[in-house]
């Protein structure tokens, strides 16, 4: 049986009804590099519970397209690099277009745990949210000795203070790149207007609160280790730079001083 067709759609029959049909999950994995973890986070899924695996190679240089073909991977490649933000939209474009009721994203790069897949479906299973976020900072000494560099910890708090702010809520997190959504909040978001590089994941958010969208999370751990991909220290800067502009769009645009392009349907 192959990841992309990992679970029969057979209605249950029993004496009294027929239970519905659960729902298409999918997992998206935005891939740059990976090859040396990509093996390890495959097999880490629960491939019982996940009826499709896509990887988008964002024109990686190294083998991460070989293996990927190897583990029976759906795989799309961008025959230039486009940006993590732009790996995002071609995965969740692709998502869509197979069906998915629920989209997770994985990092292939073995930070995330791929075992917390069902938790962090379920809110958006039990109708409970639209968007689901893997927390670090919920227990942020847990992030610490994951390996987070403190220099991050530190900006993640400060960032996520402003847009707690900004935006009027009481989340961990703002920068964790473990989500899941629901296949109406990517139908409503208009997430191609997004930035291609890191501040996708920022504009992403704030337009959940600009279209009332429901956000959960959940607690993850993390691990930061020689071969996980990550920000370099300048593209950090220049992303906490850019959340703050994401956030003063927003401010101006919720006060009518000026309109968004980003939060208007």
């Amino acid at each position: 049986m192959t990841p992309t067709s990992l679970r029969s759609t057979q209605c249950i029959h029993s004496q009294e009804k027929i239970l519905p049909k659960q729902e298409k999950i999918v997992v998206v994995m935005p891939a740059y590099n990976a090859a040396r973890t990509l093996k390890f986070t495959f097999n880490s899924i629960d491939t019982q519970l996940v009826d499709e695996i896509i990887l988008v190679d964002d024109h990686s240089q190294d083998d991460t397209v070989a293996i990927a073909e190897k583990l029976d991977l759906q795989v799309i490649r961008h025959s230039r690099n486009l940006g993590y933000g732009g790996n995002q939209k071609t995965c969740y474009q692709e998502a869509l277009r197979v069906g998915a009721d629920i989209v997770v994203m994985l990092h292939p790069d073995g930070q995330y745990d791929p075992t917390l897949i069902p938790e962090i479906i379920k809110p958006i299973q039990e109708q409970k949210a639209d968007l689901v976020l893997g927390s670090r900072m919920i227990h942020p000494r847990k992030a610490l000795a994951g390996g987070m560099p403190l220099y991050k910890f530190i900006a993640n708090k400060f960032l996520t203070f402003c847009e707690n702010l900004i935006l009027s809520q009481n989340l961990s997190e703002y920068h964790t790149g473990y989500r899941a959504y629901s296949r109406k909040f990517l139908e409503k978001v208009p997430f191609l207007r997004n930035s291609n590089g890191y501040v996708f994941d920022t504009e992403i958010l704030v337009q959940a609160i600009a279209f009332k969208q429901r956000i959960a999370e959940i607690t993850i751990s993390t691990s930061y280790f020689d071969g996980a991909s990550s920000a370099s220290f300048w593209q950090s800067i220049v992303y906490g730079f850019k959340t703050l502009g994401t956030l003063y769009k927003y401010f101006l645009h919720r006060l009518n001083v000026s309109s968004c392009y980003l939060f208007i349907r």
